[in-house]
């Protein structure tokens, strides 16, 4: 046996290697959804990926074009069931642009509640899901718990927690109830503070802050390019807003700031969240003073709103007015529009198509985390495979609204 030669460079030492492919999902418990990713790695560095979409495909356009204008409701509740609220309130707003009618004030202050609210709800769950995937357990269960609580509010509402259908073409399914206001003044408060609670564990937490610091950054021109909005994109420096760039009901009267990252790390994104949390109590607490305590909340036009339930009953004039709605539809002048809102993840688009009946004709939604999870390769990519956790967290695919 000869004897080995020490004198060999390192570089003659080092065997041959290939890269290794490896498949995560699209049943996996960090993919907040069924999506795939084939990354092809380098030791434990992702050299690229190819991120696949498309496992849920719900079908929920095609499903839309199905039945009457009202009936896509519980569709547009599904796409994103963090916040189904906000996508209520989008939906709404898209047929009434085309109907050409605005509600009356106080019912754009309720949306305004009742929007911001789910909003606080979305960002409670990406970033209490996001800090669990990396060990942080407790601030999850706080936030979590802080959901709950916005729930409650929800269920007094309308009777469900989760998937609401409480809008309405003209208005809402019902006004607020009796106690809505001090519900939600008291609930607002618990939900900051607990809020309070996860920034003082985690931000002087060395093990969180070093998975998700100077992790998973993304230059704003990419972002812009990728066609993202929503959280994402402002942490990348970006302070687009839809409420302040286009607003809708009453954004425009109320003051509140857009919170903007540095870095467009993982950390950046969840500290936006956090922020806007605050925002959207700034919101609330403007909306609860404005609003008034009594006057309708839909619009006085028969052809659109149904009529109260005593006169179904007792006049025919109403038991016409409610079989023609509820069996014909609501009949939307025939044409196209798309009207866009600030949805939980970012911009939020209907585009209809009426042809005059009261069916849509076609129905397209633009959702934000479509986008997003389109630019999650040049996130990854370079990075980590440990770090795809954090950054994939910080995104907050929804599958729902992603495989539409």
């Amino acid at each position: 046996m000869e004897p080995l030669d020490r004198d060999l460079d390192d570089s003659e030492l080092e065997l041959a290697a290939e890269p290794m492919l490896l498949n995560v999902g699209p049943s996996h418990p960090a993919m907040h959804g069924t999506v795939r990713i084939v990354m092809e790695l380098s030791g434990e560095s992702i050299d690229r990926c190819d991120v696949q979409v498309g496992y849920l495909h719900r079908g929920f356009e095609k499903m839309c074009e199905r039945g009457t204008w009202t009936q896509v409701y519980p569709y547009v509740d599904r796409c994103n069931y963090v916040s189904p609220m906000l996508n209520n309130v989008g939906f709404s707003l898209a047929c009434e642009k085309a109907l050409g009618i605005e509600v009356p004030e106080r019912c754009q202050w309720y949306r305004m509640i009742l929007g911001e609210l789910a909003r606080m709800s979305d960002h409670l769950t990406c970033d209490g899901a996001m800090a669990m995937e990396l060990g942080a357990f407790t601030p999850f269960l706080w936030l979590v718990k802080a959901r709950e609580m916005i729930w409650d509010v929800f269920e007094e509402e309308c009777g469900a927690r989760l998937t609401h259908s409480f809008g309405r073409v003209g208005g809402m399914a019902a006004p607020p109830t009796q106690g809505f206001k001090s519900d939600v003044a008291a609930v607002v408060p618990q939900v900051l503070s607990m809020v309070d609670e996860v920034q003082r564990l985690l931000y002087g937490n060395r093990i969180f802050l070093d998975r998700v610091e100077n992790v998973g950054i993304i230059s704003p021109e990419d972002a812009i390019s990728l066609g993202w909005t929503g959280p994402a994109l402002r942490a990348a420096g970006v302070p687009y807003d839809v409420r302040k760039a286009s607003p809708y009901l009453k954004y425009g009267e109320v003051e509140f700031d857009v919170p903007v990252g540095e870095k467009s790390d993982c950390l950046d994104r969840f500290v936006v969240r956090i922020e806007e949390m605050k925002q959207s109590a700034r919101i609330i607490e403007q909306c609860l003073d404005r609003m008034a305590d009594s006057g309708p909340i839909n619009v006085q036009d028969p052809r659109i709103v149904l009529p109260p339930k005593e006169e179904v009953y007792s006049t025919i004039e109403g038991t016409i007015q409610h079989f023609k709605i509820v069996m014909e539809g609501v009949k939307i002048p025939a044409g196209e529009t798309y009207s866009y809102t600030e949805g939980g993840n970012g911009e939020l688009g209907f585009y209809l198509v009426s042809d005059g009946s009261g069916t849509p004709y076609r129905v397209r939604i633009r959702p934000p985390c479509f986008y997003i999870t389109g630019g999650l390769e040049r996130v990854i990519a370079g990075q980590m495979m440990a770090d795809v956790v954090p950054c994939f967290g910080s995104l907050n695919m929804i599958g729902g609204e992603c495989d539409r």
